[in-house]
């Protein structure tokens, strides 16, 4: 599959929350830090930034608490975010904004919802987050980039919650739009999480453990990353270690094979996303406890 609506155009985002995918890679920590705070504890909606309408803070609460059956997306084309990204202003958003919220946010809640419950068997020692959908609004306030809103729909089911959903492996993601990803991990270590990851890795029980957890999930389609990954060993560590690329990433995630356009419109998508989800579960419920 190729072209705009890839699914592997683009790296796994942690939390839409942060920042555009494409502006992901080397953001600034000061950016990082403060459009984390935008996110609040998986059960509770999204502050708005104090430019949004009421109206807007509204749909944001009606998108994380919707639960009706999923029945597919509006357009596997992609056709809407195509538009908005030729129509950032808010008066053309403001006259279209019924398409998103039925064509895309609420679906994309009520098959977060699904995905979690169906999910849920697969975490047997983890607590699963309340499904969130990101909101559309932009933050401008560090970018160069001006353009109020976000052209695709988000949403993550966080494995173990904790204070921010950034902190927290995923589950599951999903992006859909002009930028389109699938997947499931950490992307984005800090500090503290990096140190546990690493002596995690480094122990040949565990360490062996995730390798074997890759290895098998790279034979079926999925592919790892991470937010960066350095270019030599980290200080300390043999660069001829057998476990050195592993070592050398700064978070780590699995993209899922590709999903066909064709599912997108109908509820095949569900089955689809169920799938990829429980496939890649022991290797988020090993990052669950070997990254805290």
């Amino acid at each position: 599959m190729s072209g705009a609506h890839s699914f592997r155009e683009q790296p796994f985002i942690a939390v839409d929350v942060l920042v555009e995918a494409h502006e992901y890679r080397g953001v600034a920590k000061a950016k990082t830090t403060a459009t984390a705070k935008a996110a609040t504890r998986a059960k509770t909606p999204v502050k708005a930034e104090a430019a949004e309408p009421k109206t807007a803070r509204k749909a944001v609460k009606a998108q994380a608490a919707g639960a009706e059956r999923f029945e597919g997306f509006a357009d596997g084309e992609m056709r809407f975010f195509r538009a908005l990204a030729k129509h950032q202003d808010r008066d053309w958003f403001a006259e279209h904004k019924g398409e998103y919220e039925e064509g895309w946010a609420k679906p994309m809640a009520a098959l977060l919802s699904e995905v979690r419950e169906a999910v849920d068997s697969a975490y047997p020692d983890c607590e699963l987050g309340e499904p969130k959908v990101f909101r559309i609004y932009r933050d401008v306030r560090f970018g160069k980039d001006k353009s109020p809103f976000k052209t695709h729909v988000s949403g993550v089911i966080t494995a173990k919650p904790r204070s921010k959903v950034t902190e927290a492996p995923a589950a599951f993601y999903l992006q859909l739009g002009t930028e389109t990803f699938a997947g499931a991990g950490l992307y984005m270590m800090d500090a503290r999480a990096l140190t546990s990851f690493r002596t995690a890795v480094l122990d040949d029980e565990r360490g062996g453990e995730v390798a074997g957890m890759l290895q098998k999930l790279e034979k079926k389609g999925f592919e790892a990353s991470a937010a960066e990954e350095l270019k030599s060993a980290p200080r300390g560590i043999d660069p001829d270690h057998p476990r050195i690329g592993l070592l050398k990433r700064k978070g780590l995630v699995v993209s899922f094979p590709t999903l066909p356009v064709e599912l997108i419109e109908s509820r095949k998508v569900l089955d689809w996303a169920i799938a990829q989800a429980k496939l890649s579960a022991p290797l988020v419920r090993w990052l669950v406890y070997n990254t805290v």
